[in-house]
């Protein structure tokens, strides 16, 4: 996995010191949570724990999980990533802080990640939304993706709730 930069962005590995922006700008964030499977962490410690997940997980070669740092002033706004694999094709993931939405920002690394995956050989990519998340939608939308199906499952392992996902596909 390597790291690289869009115009306004910088996507790299995640370090031992995002814990307090990472915290701050996302993971503690109900409005954010509400549309990812984990919960918004109650405290810097949960934060600090998951950071050390991400961090254990860049010794595997099929990894690929970036931090989204604005250029302009090094802020770390979100995450995004490969959160699985459908039939040996990567699927698409990402969160970012609640005052960072609206801008493009997301956007702006999806399409970047595309162009990574692509390059790296693979043909198709798949990436999903909670119905009700329009601007989540509109970002997947905007980078080129084709609806397939909207499906209820649930949530999370860690969320119960039964939740309509819309799920999308991007070929070469």
């Amino acid at each position: 996995m390597r790291e690289f930069e869009t115009d306004r962005l910088r996507l790299r590995k995640f370090r031992e010191t995002d814990a307090e922006a990472m915290f701050r700008n996302w993971a503690s964030n109900p409005n954010v949570a509400k549309y990812v499977k984990w919960q918004a962490h109650e405290n810097i410690e949960t934060t600090k724990g998951f950071l050390g997940y991400i961090l254990s997980q860049y010794e595997k070669p099929d990894t690929y999980i970036w931090g989204i740092e604005r250029k302009s002033d090094g802020e770390l706004m979100g995450a995004i990533d490969v959160v699985g694999y459908i039939d040996g094709c990567p699927e698409i993931g990402y969160c970012s802080g609640e005052r960072f939405w609206g801008n493009g920002y997301v956007t702006e690394a999806c399409k970047a990640v595309i162009e990574e995956l692509f390059a790296d050989g693979y043909k198709t990519i798949f990436i999903a939304a909670m119905k009700e998340n329009i601007g989540s939608n509109r970002v997947i939308e905007k980078c080129g993706f084709k609806f397939i199906k909207s499906i209820e499952e649930q949530m999370s392992y860690c969320k119960p709730e039964i939740v309509t996902k819309n799920c999308y596909r991007l070929d070469k």
